[in-house]
């Protein structure tokens, strides 16, 4: 398991090494500094002496790959590629390209918290919701019961989640006056803020995942370990819950596992509308303000977060079936 884990670590050190490469040529090849410098200012006249000032502020009137006017390691670390590519592996994300920004590692510290309070709680609701609402439908597979429950999966599935903001929004505050539209307070008045967008994004993620899970049971419910638990005498929720729910948890925590890290860097939709202060709000901003800083760090931490969770989904297979063993 140890031995594992190590490798399965140091092929995601590759591989973020090969997206935080192919970032960097992307953001500072395709793009250079004096186009940042100009889209960052605005304006249709900016003189080049404006640019080699906001150049000079973040660093970026250095080379990019080598300094041949420095000796020795300075060559290499006096440069663009250096201080805002390989730093990131620090997690020393610098400062942001707009001038209202302020530090990026600041920001994300505080957002991520955000993030997470409204990842946690709205990840463990959706597994369990969709997970049960699914055993339901093939515990009465074949009724009224189960076609009308995939009718309102596909329905619900059909329905972008604006739909549901926007009626939620209009629902539940305006008419019901039961949550606030939007905003974020700390404490425990943080409850009454992220209750509405946890049961909406709960609402809006349910009918496809319900779905997903339903086609898992089913493909389980119909092999012969489970016509043999029913030949023996067992009880349909017992066959149900007992194996075919069992058996079916690695593809299980696969999808569930595959969503966490975009639950955790923040929904860019549900963020924006109700006014939280998370990762995902952060995204947009850094986006409208043309914070290419800001946007290379999302994409660094959004590659981190998805290693490290696949290494937690490898480790979560020995959990969910004993029969794995990782070598």
């Amino acid at each position: 398991m140890t031995a594992y884990i190590v490798r399965r670590v140091l092929y995601g050190a590759l591989i973020l090494l090969g997206v935080n490469l192919a970032t960097f040529f992307l953001f500072f090849t395709v793009n250079t500094p004096d186009d940042m410098a100009r889209l960052n200012i605005g304006g249709k006249r900016v003189t080049q002496e404006a640019i080699e000032k906001w150049k000079a502020e973040r660093g970026y009137d250095k080379p990019l790959y080598l300094n041949a006017a420095k000796e020795g390691s300075e060559r290499i670390t006096d440069t663009i590629f250096w201080e805002r590519s390989l730093s990131l592996f620090k997690f020393d994300f610098g400062r942001a390209d707009a001038e209202s920004a302020g530090d990026i590692g600041h920001e994300v510290a505080t957002r991520m918290w955000v993030s997470i309070q409204l990842a946690l709680p709205l990840f463990l609701l959706q597994v369990i919701a969709s997970t049960a609402f699914a055993l339901l439908l093939v515990l009465f597979r074949h009724t009224k019961l189960d076609f009308w429950g995939v009718v309102a999966c596909v329905l619900m599935l059909s329905i972008s989640s604006l739909f549901y903001i926007i009626v939620g929004q209009y629902l539940f505050s305006r008419l019901l006056r039961l949550a606030p539209i939007s905003g974020y307070s700390p404490g425990w008045d943080l409850v009454k803020f992220l209750a509405l967008p946890i049961g909406l994004s709960l609402i809006a993620r349910l009918g496809g995942e319900a779905r997903l899970y339903r086609a898992m049971l089913l493909e389980e419910a119909g092999k012969d370990y489970v016509r043999t638990a029913r030949a023996k005498g067992l009880a349909e929720w017992t066959v149900m819950s007992r194996h075919v729910l069992r058996n079916a948890l690695i593809p299980i925590v696969t999808s569930a596992g595959a969503y966490l890290p975009y639950v955790f860097l923040g929904s860019l939709v549900f963020e924006s509308f109700f006014g939280l202060p998370g990762l995902g709000a952060y995204v947009i901003e850094a986006i409208t303000k043309q914070d290419f800083a800001v946007v290379r760090t999302m994409v660094f931490v959004g590659s981190v977060l998805y290693i490290v969770s696949f290494v937690l989904i490898d480790i979560a297979y020995t959990w969910a079936d004993p029969r794995v063993r990782l070598s």
